[in-house]
């Protein structure tokens, strides 16, 4: 590497030392310094994918699964704003990347140069950092900027928040080295950020548990998380006391018997008095997004006393529109500390009635597929009741998220979802990402135009054999035949559902998949087992219906659920 590259070594070195060890990156020119510094670095491994958008979806679900900051890089123009929808949802998630983006120098910005756009600060709004090293540093300060800088942005992925953040490396021409001898400096400085966690002071506890007291319907509600035993453990003593009413949603990954699982067979009933009985007068909230719309309206229709929000760091929402009191520390800690202040056991007829709705809706929910016909939505039924132990499922957007998080899983499967935009732009590459990191059986059940938008996440040469896809292809969007508004416009077909005739067998004849069609739930039974059983490829499952079936069997489910 020349003199004037060296910056870009010692930032290869820097992001080994700091645990960036995993970085996904896209073929060019204008990068090649960084491409050359990363892999040929002892310590970093290198995946390359073509597909910008799919590499910064595959690097997301990497770390989202790993919890461990991953790095991307690319070339200029164009290439930048293709990661802007994964760095979107890494926001949104709280998960860490760490976005190299290799830039034209800056005097030839805005001057008709190829590939050359606006590249500072270019994810201003949705990542947490932005930095732009000198294009080639000259003296020792111009070098410490490159270290200081390097530290910085790679401890802002993770503290005080977790999220995205971008340097910019304008770089000059020569971009490929005669010497091919790299040597990487071990001298270098870096500087981390000390772990620390934020606690409540005893006067404050005994302010909270006070009101707590005072309060009869109390609601606790989980969004979007990982598995965490020590919370479940916490959250399952304050509702076996009879204290709280806790509701968990399938990407909460928080499962235990006490918690009301299926909140959508319960909170969109018809009934405005049984909405008034379920609704809180202390609310008490964790995680990121909910899933279950008439859970949210419920809550901001009828609105508690007081909402809790329990959030270490980064924005604050405020989702039901009621929040009184946003509390800045881990869940765990909140909820395993307020357990060691409440008293005996009481018994609590708000929570009574929670349990009581969940058994009358699971049980109309066992007893509905035996009475219509074979649907999208009973086979994601048999897909929960299929899928391994010990595994992780993914879901796709629109509707696949929608009937598992309805259906609810108690295996022990941790799930996932790209659910901080709820785009269908990602799905796909996000569950490879994570089928590299992990290497478990990984399945991902998501819809047919998700998964032909996003198939170029298979192009690449690293396709796991521990990857299961199933695409639910009902020829088109079926969401917007059950979406109320445009279910009814006569433009429906064309504009809003668009149907297409592509077939999954083709993508996976391209990509080299085992492929396996169905059509009928008894020849879903019959190709399951196959399906998730060990081999040495991945394998993705086709699962063709009617849209239309489709739509009127949720209907009808809707109906008969909500009564």
């Amino acid at each position: 590497m020349t003199a004037e590259k060296k910056h870009i070594l010692n930032l290869a070195e820097i992001c080994a030392r700091k645990g960036v060890t995993t970085f996904v990156l896209s073929p060019g020119s204008r990068n090649a310094p960084l491409t050359l510094a990363l892999t040929r670095h002892p310590e970093i491994k290198c995946y390359t994918v073509t597909d910008e958008r799919a590499a910064a979806f595959i690097a997301l679900g990497m770390a989202q699964y790993s919890g461990e900051t991953v790095g991307l890089v690319c070339t200029s123009g164009s290439a930048v704003l293709n990661y802007y929808p994964a760095v979107a949802e890494a926001f949104y998630q709280k998960i860490p990347l760490l976005v190299l983006t290799a830039d034209r120098p800056p005097e030839w910005i805005d001057q008709f140069d190829n590939q050359t756009i606006r590249q500072n600060d270019i994810y201003q709004k949705h990542c947490l950092g932005s930095f732009t090293l000198p294009v080639e540093p000259q003296n020792i300060d111009e070098f410490w900027q490159v270290e200081r800088i390097a530290s910085e942005a790679i401890n802002l992925t993770n503290f005080p928040s977790r999220g995205p953040v971008q340097i910019n490396i304008p770089l000059r021409e020569p971009l490929y080295p005669e010497n091919l001898d790299f040597s990487y400096e071990k001298g270098i400085r870096t500087f981390s950020v000390f772990p620390t966690q934020r606690i409540i002071s005893e006067e404050l506890w005994i302010e909270l548990v006070d009101k707590w007291e005072k309060f009869e319907r109390i609601l606790i509600v989980g969004g979007i998380g990982r598995s965490n035993k020590k919370l479940v453990q916490a959250l399952a003593e304050i509702s076996t006391k009879g204290q709280a009413v806790v509701v968990t949603e399938i990407t909460t990954n928080l499962r235990h018997p006490d918690f009301i699982y299926h909140p959508d067979l319960i909170t969109g009933s018809s009934s405005e008095e049984l909405k008034t009985k379920l609704s809180p007068d202390l609310l008490i909230t964790f995680g990121e997004n909910v899933i279950c719309k008439s859970l949210k309206q419920l809550l901001r229709k009828v609105k508690p006393k007081e909402h809790w929000h329990l959030q270490e760091g980064g924005m604050s929402g405020d989702t039901y529109q009621a929040l009184t009191q946003l509390i800045p520390v881990q869940p765990e800690y909140f909820f395993s500390k307020f357990a060691s202040f409440l008293k005996a056991s009481r018994e609590n007829n708000y929570l009574n009635l929670w349990k009581q709705q969940e058994e009358r809706g699971q049980t109309k929910l066992r007893d509905f597929f035996t009475a219509h016909p074979f649907s999208e939505f009973q086979a994601v039924e048999r897909l929960l009741a299929s899928i391994p132990e010990e595994s992780i499922l993914h879901l796709g957007n629109s509707m696949p998220v929608r009937y598992a998080n309805i259906l609810s899983l108690r295996k022990n499967v941790e799930v996932f979802a790209n659910r901080g935009t709820s785009g269908i732009d990602g799905c796909l590459s996000t569950t490879i990402g994570s089928a590299l990191a992990s290497g478990k059986m990984t399945t991902i059940i998501l819809g047919d135009l998700s998964f032909f938008y996003d198939r170029n996440g298979l192009w690449h040469n690293y396709l796991p054999e521990n990857l299961r896809i199933v695409v639910l292809n009902n020829q088109g969007g079926g969401i917007f035949r059950i979406l109320d508004g445009s279910g009814k416009q006569p433009e429906l077909e064309d504009f809003f559902e668009t149907k297409n005739r592509l077939q999954a067998e083709n993508t996976a004849k391209d990509f080299a998949l085992a492929y396996f069609g169905i059509e009928s739930l008894k020849e879903l039974e019959t190709v399951l087992f196959d399906f998730f059983s060990p081999g040495k490829k991945a394998k993705l499952l086709e699962i063709k219906t009617e849209s239309k079936i489709n739509a009127e069997v949720f209907r009808v489910f809707r109906e008969e659920i909500n009564k």
